[in-house]
């Protein structure tokens, strides 16, 4: 039987690539082939995209087969005419544009139009067919020669077009008019899915009954004569493929889906095009298969499609209408959870749920994020707030060190709310519905016996391209198939609810974040992308916060369309392969440019506001955007501005350092520019252990094992050098400033005391190759957990290695600050635009142990971006001895939001919270422009509290409303007094 089925199985093999896939087409005759190459741009390099008006009139030149075209990121418009004979049946071109057959989605691609503009489909190399009517056709396709990047992850110029080469990367292979032999296309889907489901059983009964009808099939099939014979053979497989599945056993919900990176390998501009293409893909397919159900997430993609291609939204728009072609996910794009700050991540379902409210009518249940790296604690309740229901990923298949017990099961958040949870035991996103992948499915899924569901997203993806007539005839054949699971084409809501209906009161529970054990140097890659968000996130409340007040207080009208147009730009910018810096040298160049701008428009609008806040008065005010008082100044209003520095004395001591000194801290500074104590004098306490050191810059090599600017690995720690030589030592005024070099690098530090702190700032002027760049502060205080931000809260993660899971951890992500403290005692790190931290446990000599907390600063990875992050960065820390979560916080906050000092008059501020302890996240006003007041605010510390709300201007009544500013009924509140639980984020809106 073994020495049969090998024969069987070459047989087979041999038979499909050289007869039977290509016999699916035959050339009845040539295409007319003419061309027009979009002109290079003035400064010599390629030349952007034009619309189809523009290329239907441009002057066209014959083009023969093999020619040559497409320099990278070029565009070529291709002109085909021919004429189809009224005899012939399934008429279909059939263009290659120079595809080869692996990683659709990553090269040369095409959309096809018709002389009127209408969108046919796209073509990508596994989609290469163009359906015709009788009588004479006239397409045109606009081909876009993407370089293919993904082979090898080896560092490259090509991913930018400014540095690409010139020379064409493609050539015209293939432009038919051709007859598809149906009976072909069918005997093929019949002996792969066969074959597959073969393959994945045992060597039973069901096995060999399958292999006889394969070579009974091949018996009856004449090579020479595919097309004449296809039909006996398919006689020969209709017993076995009409074998049904056993009662029960394991279904898999199948969803269209093309899992479209934002920008990844290619650049935003070409994302929206690769939207179009694959839209069209699927319209077409919808059109001529009842069975299509398609789920598209990012409401950015959908909003790019309307506004590019408005004929091709409108015909996607029916399909909505029927519930066919479904908006999933309710977030702007599919953005990071990681970096992401508390209120960008509740605005990723704000902008996105409304804009899928407001342009299609739908109000997606289901987020929708498979690849993001990782996923925040804090997400459960923010996805129920926004009205959702379920969430899904598969990103955490990816994990190298532990594989995640559950693929259904219950999610749990830092303040208790539960998400009932998917990971598709298929293990990915772009899912063929192959027999092998299926039988993974039912053999993976770790939840059965209990359940027996699963979710399978099927369609090329990442580049695009969707689903295709070849998967869904997979899924017709294994609907109810002897040897498969049972395969269902249907929407996300339809698996969900029967899977929840199934396990929910059964399904286990995961409680905190989903951290993805890969990708950790996502943290940390591509600096520039941390400090824009940083700042814009900022820059956005505090637009928000004082052009609320002004409109308010009747002062100046709200710019709602400017910060709308702000927010999305900003969301969009948090794409999973964007804000991570995982992208090619193109996106984070636009990028820079575009924080740029978003900076430069917020601080306009804020000037504005604060221009007529302040008014005409002469007196000195401070204006602070932070969520609690500070030095005086009223919570999120303006006063007198104090100031954050104390009066320091800086000493140069014999040896060459210098001794900064407060009625706080006195902080000694060696020669070599190293912090080597801290007194912290209200304590009576040293915070830096024996021999220890605080601002020390350390250098690692960063040689990943997979992928440059995702990953970090652990080895990376085994190497490690100290800057300890430094090139200059002084004091300028109350600063002591440090200056060193290392490499072909250059950096200078600035120390200061300030209140409760001290101050590090660090300008890198880097041109590092593979390096990793730390902070590093020790702290003696004995514990084996941190503390970490997060959006709306901390998360608490174990700095010893017991398990696996506590190792796999030796690179975590914090928001603007992390804590380590014994009872009574902390030390927090706060920072400015700083992720990725490491904490670690060493023993003090006199016996317990110190903890080592460091900040991540700069990384230098070579692919995609071969020139990551080289040049000049600036960042800024504080240590906070003494320090509890609220201090931390005050810290982050304070370096993120500094006073902003002008002379003016006070300001009141629109809301007031005293008493207990929660923190204000957002002020603005209503997204549905009624000028309603909307407050965000969250319990920080992790405990309860009650708080006294009130508003400073007159309101006709408030309420409790969720993220998306809809009444919760459920809420309870007074109009004043508050109750908050462990982590609680509430959205109070005031009636004017």
């Amino acid at each position: 039987m073994h020495d049969r089925r090998g024969e069987i199985e070459g047989r087979l093999a041999r038979a499909l690539v050289e007869r039977l896939r290509p016999a699916v087409h035959t050339t009845v005759a040539p295409l007319s082939v003419e061309v027009w190459h979009v002109p290079r741009a003035s400064d010599g390099r390629v030349g952007e995209p034009v619309p189809f008006a523009v290329a239907r009139e441009s002057a066209y030149l014959p083009c023969d087969s093999g020619e040559l075209w497409g320099p990278a990121w070029g565009t070529s418009w291709f002109r085909l005419t021919g004429s189809v004979p009224d005899d012939l049946a399934d008429a279909e071109g059939v263009v290659d544009l120079g595809f080869t057959q692996a990683h659709p989605g990553f090269q040369a691609e095409g959309l096809v139009h018709e002389p009127d503009g209408r969108i046919v489909k796209g073509l990508n190399p596994r989609n290469d067919w163009i359906p015709a009517r009788a009588g004479a056709v006239e397409w045109y396709v606009e081909a876009a020669a993407n370089p293919t990047l993904l082979t090898g992850f080896r560092p490259t110029d090509e991913g930018d077009r400014l540095t690409s080469s010139t020379a064409p990367l493609y050539r015209l292979a293939r432009a038919d008019l051709c007859r598809r032999e149906t009976g072909v296309a069918e005997l093929v889907a019949d002996l792969e899915v066969l074959e597959g489901v073969r393959r994945s059983l045992p060597d039973d009964q069901r096995a060999g009954e399958i292999l006889y009808a394969i070579e009974a099939a091949l018996d009856a099939l004449d090579l020479a004569d595919v097309v004449g014979t296809a039909t006996a053979a398919r006689a020969e497989l209709a017993g076995a493929l009409g074998t049904a599945a056993a009662p029960g056993g394991h279904t898999i919900s199948a969803v269209g889906h093309a899992h479209i990176d934002s920008a990844w390998l290619w650049p935003v501009r070409e994302t929206v095009r690769k939207v179009a293409r694959t839209v069209a893909n699927v319209v077409q397919l919808m059109d001529t298969d009842d069975s299509l159900v398609y789920a598209m997430s990012s409401a950015q993609q959908w909003a790019w499609l309307e506004a590019a291609y408005p004929e091709l939204f409108a015909r996607v728009k029916e399909y909505v209408d029927q519930g066919r072609f479904v908006p999933a996910g309710g977030m702007w794009v599919e953005s990071d959870t990681n970096l992401v700050g508390g209120e960008a991540m509740a605005r990723q379902f704000v902008v996105g749920q409304g804009w899928f409210r407001d342009h299609l009518g739908v109000t997606p249940r289901e987020v929708w994020l498979p690849d993001s790296f990782g996923y925040t604690a804090a997400l459960p309740q923010i996805v129920t707030l926004a009205g959702m229901r379920w969430f899904l990923t598969q990103k955490i298949s990816w994990n190298t060190t532990n594989p995640f017990p559950h693929h259904t099961f219950w999610w749990e958040g830092i303040d208790g709310t539960r998400v009932f949870t998917h990971f598709p035991p298929v293990d990915t996103f772009n899912a063929e519905l192959t027999g092998e992948e299926l039988a993974h499915s039912a053999a993976n899924f770790r939840d059965k016996g209990a359940a027996s569901r699963a979710l399978a997203p099927f369609g090329y993806g990442d580049g695009g391209g969707g689903p295709t007539r070849e998967m869904l005839a997979r899924a017709r054949r294994t609907a109810d198939l002897a040897g498969s699971p049972r395969v269902r084409v249907e929407t996300p809501e339809a698996f969900f609810t029967a899977a929840e209906k199934e396990y929910a009161e059964r399904a286990p529970v995961w409680a905190g974040e989903l951290y993805l054990e890969i990708h950790r140097g996502t943290y940390t890659s591509q600096a520039a992308m941390k400090d824009g968000n940083r700042r814009c996130e900022h820059l956005l409340r505090e637009a928000e916060l004082w052009s609320a007040t002004a409109a308010v207080r009747g002062l100046l009208d709200y710019p709602a369309d400017e910060l709308r147009a702000a927010w999305e730009t900003v969301l969009l910018h948090q794409f999973h392969d964007i804000l991570p810096g995982s992208s090619i040298a193109w996106v984070h160049r636009e990028a820079r440019t575009t924080y740029a701008r978003v900076m430069a428009d917020l601080e306009a609008i804020i000037e504005r506001a604060l221009e007529v806040l302040a008014g005409d008065g002469d007196e000195p005010v401070a204006f602070n955007a932070a969520p609690m008082a500070r030095l005086g100044v009223p919570a999120m209003g303006a006063g007198p501005p104090g100031d954050e520095r104390l009066a320091s004395s800086a000493v140069a001591t014999q040896d060459g350092g210098a001794v900064l000194e407060s009625d706080r801290f006195r902080v000694t500074v060696d020669a070599d520019g190293v912090i080597r104590s801290v007194l912290d004098l209200r304590h009576h306490r040293e915070v830096l252990p024996p021999g220890g050191a605080a601002n020390l810059l350390e250098l690692h090599p960063d040689h990943p094992n997979r992928w440059d600017a995702w990953d970090l690995d652990e080895h990376y720690r085994r190497t490690v050098t100290p800057l300890t030589d430094a090139d200059h030592v002084g004091i300028e005024g109350d600063v002591v400033v440090v200056r060193r070099s290392f490499g072909d690098s250059r950096v200078e530090q600035r120390i200061a005391l300030h209140l409760g702190r001290i101050e590090i700032d660090t300008d890198v002027d880097w041109h590092e190759r593979e390096r990793l760049l730390k902070l590093a502060v020790d702290c003696d205080v004995h514990t084996d957990e941190a503390r970490y931000e997060t959006q709306f809260g901390h998360v608490v993660r174990p700095t010893h290695v017991n398990t696996s899971w506590d190792a796999a951890r030796f690179e975590v992500c914090a928001h603007r600050w992390a804590l380590v403290g014994e009872e009574g005692y902390g030390v927090a790190l706060a920072n400015f635009t700083s992720y990725g931290h490491d904490v670690t446990r060493h023993p003090r000599p006199d016996g317990g142990t110190y903890s080592c907390l460091r900040a991540s600063l700069l990384r230098a990875p070579r692919f995609p971006d071969p020139g990551t992050d080289g040049g000049r960065h600036s960042f800024r820390h504080a240590i906070v001895p003494g320090a509890g979560v609220a201090e931390a916080a005050r810290a982050g906050y304070g370096l993120n939001l500094p006073l902003r000092r002008r002379r003016g008059r006070a300001v009141e501020p629109l809301v007031d919270v005293a008493d207990g302890t929660a923190y204000v996240e957002a002020v603005k006003l209503a997204e549905d422009g009624s000028g309603d007041l909307v407050v965000r605010l969250y319990e920080p510390l992790g405990a309860r509290t009650r708080v006294r709300v009130t508003a400073s201007f007159e309101t006709s009544g408030a309420e409790v409303v969720d993220l998306l500013e809809h009444p919760l009924a459920s809420a309870d509140w007074s109009g004043q007094e508050l109750a908050l639980r462990p982590f609680q984020i509430v959205t109070l809106r005031w009636h004017r």
